[in-house]
């Protein structure tokens, strides 16, 4: 079992890798469906149903030194992250990414390996893919039905890009009838910044010291499987995939007029993926070097396989787990998801919270039901 003793120094920087940018252009997204040959007009609106803040502190949107982000979750482990120019409300501008895309409904089923099955419980906060406003990347922490359902893997277009790992880079691009054509893999302490095209932020195209607005996103750490002999197996029949964890970072590009740019971050999320606490995790603070994260979203639910009538494994943290990940992150913030929407997840939410009252974090953790919104402030720097 991994300790909860804090990472020693480590030498080695939090990216070890910067891969080459992904231009985006937020004013002419390309359409979510594949079928469509342009948006809908007026754009699909998230529902929101209530909009949360920081339990000590409300956005200050009409500051002239921050800009406004919300995460918008629509359940397991999906969201939609919006980050300036627009809100998770669905207007243009601004830069929106979309994670673990999972729409299906109450008593569908997805396929979570060899002889595994789990049945969906709850209803997602939207009904389908075509009620989701287009967004610039998709975020995808591995290639499991719960986060990458069969309907969205046949509707989504083939040019929305993707980021990923490498196993679910090399299953949605190779040996298909119709392959993803923008995946990206992003390796652990892999980085790539997400920024607008040249001309579209800034001084309208003239090169001089444009500021724009960035997302860049780094590869964490993840085990989907407890360390030990499950995990040789499973290495050798590849039935539990690869997880990423990401840290993705809200802030600014400042072009220089002699070329290249430098990334300034404003606000950093962890999403921890669906991960078990094992000591690999421990990296991540240590690589940090004092970095704060602003906001945690912790996968939990305690997903046991092969189900909930025979829990052998379990292959995501549970209530434990996830407060034990709290002290290890410190995070401003903690956002739980991924915790009920399906019969496999035996870690209810309760448990966290009752876990979290007695650890006296009650004052760092926001609770979302699917529809809710979390809003936050990026300050500038």
């Amino acid at each position: 079992m991994a300790s909860d003793a804090p990472g020693q120094n480590n030498p080695k920087p939090l990216r070890e890798t910067t891969l080459p940018p992904l231009l985006i252009n937020p004013r002419k997204r390309i359409p979510l469906l594949k079928t469509a040959t342009h948006h809908p007009i007026p754009e699909p609106t998230l529902p929101v149903q209530h909009s949360k803040t920081h339990p000590a502190q409300a956005p200050d949107a009409s500051s002239s030194s921050a800009t406004t982000a919300s995460i918008f979750f629509i359940g397991t482990a999906t969201t939609v992250l919006s980050y300036g120019g627009g809100t998770s409300s669905g207007s243009g501008g601004g830069i929106r990414l979309l994670t673990d895309p999972n729409l299906l409904h109450a008593g569908d089923h997805v396929h979570l390996g060899p002889g595994v099955r789990a049945t969906r419980r709850t209803e997602p906060a939207v009904a389908d893919l075509g009620a989701v406003p287009p967004v610039d990347a998709v975020l995808l922490s591995h290639y499991h039905e719960d986060h990458f359902d069969r309907e969205v893997e046949a509707r989504l277009s083939r040019d929305v890009p993707i980021l990923t790992t490498a196993h679910a880079a090399g299953c949605l691009t190779r040996g298909r009838d119709e392959p993803f054509r923008a995946v990206r893999a992003v390796g652990v302490f892999e980085a790539v910044v997400i920024k607008p095209e040249g001309g579209t932020q800034g001084d309208g195209g003239k090169g001089k010291g444009r500021r724009m607005e960035a997302v860049r996103v780094t590869g964490l750490p993840g085990k989907h499987v407890p360390p030990g002999p499950l995990a040789v197996v499973n290495k050798l029949l590849g039935a539990v995939p690869p997880t990423n964890g990401w840290l993705v970072e809200l802030g600014w590009v400042e072009e220089a007029a002699g070329g290249g740019d430098d990334f300034r971050s404003g606000y950093r999320i962890y999403i921890s993926g669906d991960t078990l606490y094992v000591d690999e995790l421990k990296e991540i603070p240590a690589r940090l070097r004092g970095d704060r994260i602003d906001l945690m979203l912790v996968h939990l639910g305690g997903t046991t396989i092969p189900g909930p009538d025979m829990p052998l494994v379990m292959v995501t943290m549970d209530a434990e787990q996830g407060v034990r990940l709290m002290r290890l992150v410190d995070p401003d913030v903690t956002v739980p998801i991924h915790f009920d929407d399906y019969d496999v997840f035996c870690s209810p939410l309760d448990d966290f919270k009752k876990e979290v009252e007695a650890a006296g974090f009650g004052d760092r953790v926001v609770y979302l039901d699917r529809g809710d919104e979390y809003r936050f402030a990026v300050p500038e720097t």
